[in-house]
């Protein structure tokens, strides 16, 4: 039962109908905060600058295998937290590591890669003022790099960032999105900075950047939309302050950056965009995107029959617009900001987190605004579980990651929250399906094979994944790609290298980790 300060508002009959209407169609769905057992807390704050942001990044800081996590503080100090959970399925346990540089502070939020592909984890910092280039050391310590990479960190509000490797690149192409150009003495409305995009030669960077015309982006992506080969960026943007011009933005990375328009079939689109999450949910190995904003949220689907990049909306139709509250007492819109696809419960549908709060006291929207679990059922309709699962928090949630922390078969949930303590939420679902975690390696660059497709099959069920950096809001994982595998108890994976190259399907056991190497294949990952 969730606890009694989520009802808080709600009208009787609706506390007892919600319930019911979540479970009539699926298996209970269930979590556990473990945040009031840690030894820290930890919440994101400041002023007007750090409304938007307040990411967690989560990824392996020290080779354990077990997810650790860098929150952003805004304000506050950052931290980076370290998983302490002793074994498979234990309650999740966190130490907080007080071995940052000294000068990450006023952080936005953080997104890991492994630049210089060494095989321990790089964070790149966003942050008011210059950006921050930490390189790992694999034992959870980091040290500035921006001077030794040949990256300047700017002196800018940063809120966006993705990356991916190009062809023939030793390091990664780093797309930084910028909201607000707080020097313009017209703004803060029609004063979105542009967005700068950094391009290696050889293992350090092209100075001065790239500038790429902005319109307020709080979520990039690079993506191979359509298959091609190729990653595009994609870039979410806020029309609160871009008011009249701006749009989404889809920029063709085949040589100079262009933007995708109506030439190109692109329709479009203008919202208050916050985040981003891509993910195959309807099986054609295609990417839907997810857009998170103000009001109501985008599920994107391509058009089948279309060359280019035009999309409809199917957000509405399947159950996953997440309009306003559904705890009732405030029926304002809702305001979305991070959002990620995961099987919760492992039945080989993926599912969809989204954390969600009013900016600060926005009088249009809504106040109590709980945070979306949106289970996804057979026929691709989603259906709330928020309540009853126990994630419905009332904060002013921000960025959030989906990670099996201790290594159960379960995704769990971590969500940094405005001005309240961080949630750390263990997916204590009694009965889910099957599933398998999968780890690509390859020489460097690019060890983790960013830009590669996982395909899994088992009997007549066909997975797709692309494994990204970036996207969400202000924070994103890098690790194992997790999937829901439902009842198979043995699954065939296949994976296309950045490249083109392609494995033969390989056969394995469902209810394990696995590494895919270039050089070696599959290989069981034992604890």
């Amino acid at each position: 039962m969730p606890p009694k300060s989520l009802y808080r508002g709600f009208p009787a009959a609706l506390v007892l109908l919600l319930p019911a209407l979540a479970t009539a169609d699926a298996k209970p769905i269930a979590f556990v905060d473990r945040a009031a057992e840690q030894v820290f807390s930890h919440e994101y704050d400041g002023g007007w600058e750090h409304f938007v942001g307040g990411g967690v990044a989560v990824f392996d800081c020290n080779g354990d295998r077990r997810p650790d996590a860098f929150l952003a503080g805004g304000s506050n100090p950052s931290k980076l937290i370290v998983n302490q959970t002793a074994r498979p399925g234990d309650p999740i346990a966190f130490s907080e590591l007080a071995i940052l540089p000294e000068d990450v502070t006023g952080t936005i939020g953080a997104y890991p890669v492994d630049i210089d592909s060494d095989g321990a984890m790089d964070l790149v910092v966003l942050r008011l003022g210059d950006n921050l280039i930490l390189r790992g050391d694999g034992a959870c310590g980091f040290s500035r790099a921006n001077q030794a990479w040949g990256i300047d960190g700017g002196d800018r509000w940063t809120t966006a960032f993705t990356a991916t490797w190009e062809d023939g690149e030793a390091f990664p192409t780093l797309a930084f999105g910028n909201y607000v150009d707080r020097t313009d003495p017209d703004g803060p409305f029609e004063a979105c900075d542009a967005n700068m995009l950094h391009r290696p030669t050889g293992d350090t960077y092209r100075s001065p950047p790239i500038s790429l015309p902005g319109h307020c982006a709080l979520s990039m992506l690079f993506s191979d939309w359509d298959r091609r080969g190729r990653a595009d960026l994609r870039v979410s943007n806020d029309r609160h302050y871009y008011v009249r011009d701006g749009q989404e933005q889809l920029w063709d990375m085949s040589g100079s950056p262009r933007l995708y328009d109506d030439r190109d079939g692109w329709q479009r689109l203008r919202i208050w965009g916050m985040g981003i999450a891509s993910r195959d949910i309807t099986g054609d190995g295609i990417p839907e995107i997810y857009l998170t904003s103000m009001a109501d949220q985008k599920l994107r689907v391509r058009d089948p029959d279309a060359a280019g990049p035009r999309y409809h909306d199917e957000a509405y139709k399947r159950g996953a617009n997440a309009q306003k509250p559904y705890t009732g007492g405030d029926g304002r819109p809702s305001a979305g900001w991070h959002a990620a696809f995961g099987d919760i419960d492992n039945d080989g549908f993926d599912d969809l987190f989204v954390a969600k709060g009013n900016v600060e006291q926005m009088p249009d929207m809504a106040m109590d605004d709980p945070n979306n679990l949106l289970i996804q059922r057979g026929d691709g309709m989603f259906v709330e579980h928020g309540l009853e699962a126990g994630v419905a928090s009332l904060a002013r949630s921000r960025g959030a990651a989906l990670a099996d922390f201790n290594r159960d078969g379960k995704l769990d949930i971590i969500v940094v929250n405005r001005r309240a303590n961080v949630e750390i939420l263990e997916n204590a679902t009694p009965e889910t399906g099957k599933w398998i975690s999968v780890d690509l390696s390859q020489p460097a660059p690019n060890r983790n094979a960013v830009g590669a497709w996982i395909e899994i099959r088992a009997g007549d069920r066909h997975w797709h994944r692309e494994v990204t950096i970036g996207g969400g809001h202000a924070g994103g994982v890098a690790g194992p790609e997790h999937f829901g595998v439902g009842d198979a108890d043995e699954v065939e994976i296949r994976v296309t290298w950045p490249d083109g190259d392609q494995t033969m399907w390989m056969r394995t056991r469902s209810g394990q980790p696995v590494r895919v190497t270039r050089d070696a294949g599959l290989e069981v990952v034992n604890d």
